[in-house]
């Protein structure tokens, strides 16, 4: 007869199982610190040499605590870019900061390569955070780069202006963003919105999705809705 009970597990087989069971614990909780620590070290680089000399948070702490005081400042950049961005939103909002603001371009405007570059970069600021219309808020399954292999997309808009008249059948066509792992780089394709297989899949979930190259799928829905539950 064989023996029923179960072999005993080695102190370092224990060992490894605690140690790999920490690490799925604190490596997403550390790795979040440190991009969001890094984010904002990145945006106080930018910010704080800009800021003049009498007022930077260094120069302040030292005439409020003494020459020697010295505090972590780390943030202050960060504050100050949300600040500083909230003011412009709301003088240009005006009529003043709107004449100020034409007659800005209206300068820019004039200078070739300058120009390129804030058009380009105001159109896809305007795409993604002024415009009333959506995007990127679908996801779909499309054949690609060819028939019988499918990739994950989101959906952007309609095609457009001269594109959408030259396309065949561009009316009934979609813009399709397909990413590479790890999304880095990318194809946005033009296909046939009946070819198109629409996913409850949310731009988030195939984002996780793509960049891990497929192995994070995101947890059905009937189970997320019985968690939510409890």
């Amino acid at each position: 007869m064989t023996d029923p009970t179960p072999p005993r597990r080695s102190l370092l087989g224990a060992l490894r199982s605690s140690f790999l069971t920490g690490l799925v614990v604190v490596l997403p909780v550390g790795l979040t610190i440190y991009v969001v620590w890094a984010l904002i070290g990145w945006i106080d680089g930018w910010i704080l040499p800009l800021i003049p000399g009498p007022w930077k948070p260094e120069a302040i702490i030292r005439r409020l605590f003494g020459p020697d005081a010295s505090f972590p400042v780390r943030g202050v950049g960060v504050l100050v870019f949300l600040v500083f961005t909230a003011l412009i939103g709301w003088l240009t909002r005006g009529l003043i900061g709107r004449s100020i603001m034409r007659q800005a371009e209206g300068l820019v405007d004039r200078v070739p390569l300058v120009r390129s570059v804030y058009s380009g970069v105001k159109q896809i600021t305007e795409t993604f955070f002024t415009k009333s219309e959506k995007s990127f808020d679908r996801t779909c399954l499309i054949e690609f780069p060819r028939p019988g292999y499918w990739a994950v997309g989101m959906v952007a808009t309609k095609p457009k202006g001269e594109i959408a008249a030259k396309l065949p059948q561009g009316e009934g066509r979609v813009a399709v963003f397909v990413g590479l792992t790890p999304l880095t780089s990318g194809f946005l394709v033009f296909v046939l919105e009946d070819e198109v297989i629409m996913l409850d899949l949310k731009p988030d979930e195939a984002v996780k999705l793509i960049v891990s190259a497929g192995l994070v799928y995101p947890a059905p829905r009937e189970q997320m809705q019985a968690i939510g539950a409890k």
